[in-house]
């Protein structure tokens, strides 16, 4: 007879969730919420203050803003970091990142050449298409 738990034999202790990841505490739960409620009210302020001098300016510090809150949303709700998984997770984001961006710039260059190469009409020209 064996003299080690039951449980062992069951494999609870070998359940294969990868526990290298560390799980979040409610100290980092609350600081990314709150984070997270700065980063939000930061641009609705930038908006309904008319804050910035051009709409331009506005439109690039709501895109900042909404890129740092993507990188507190990994960090803090997500967990995302180097040592989780080996670093699998950021090679993962990493790849992800860069297929959204030639995607994004590529439908870009795509309609941005499309609109130039267009044979020009005008409204009475449109209004006798077929």
């Amino acid at each position: 007879m064996s003299t080690e738990p039951a449980a062992a034999h069951h494999g609870h202790d070998d359940h294969g969730h990868g526990h290298e990841g560390a799980h979040g505490t409610m100290k980092s739960y609350v600081t990314g919420f709150v984070l997270s409620v700065i980063l939000t009210a930061i641009p609705f302020w930038l908006v309904m203050g008319d804050v910035l001098a051009t709409q331009r300016a506005t439109a690039m510090a709501i895109m900042f803003f909404g890129a740092v809150q993507i990188v507190v949303h990994m960090v803090y709700f997500l967990h995302m970091n180097t040592k989780s998984d080996g670093g699998w997770t950021m090679l993962a984001l990493i790849f992800t990142i860069v297929f959204v961006v030639i995607t994004i710039s590529g439908s870009l260059w795509v309609m941005y050449h499309l609109n130039t190469n267009m044979m020009p009409m005008t409204p009475h020209d449109m209004r006798n298409m077929p």
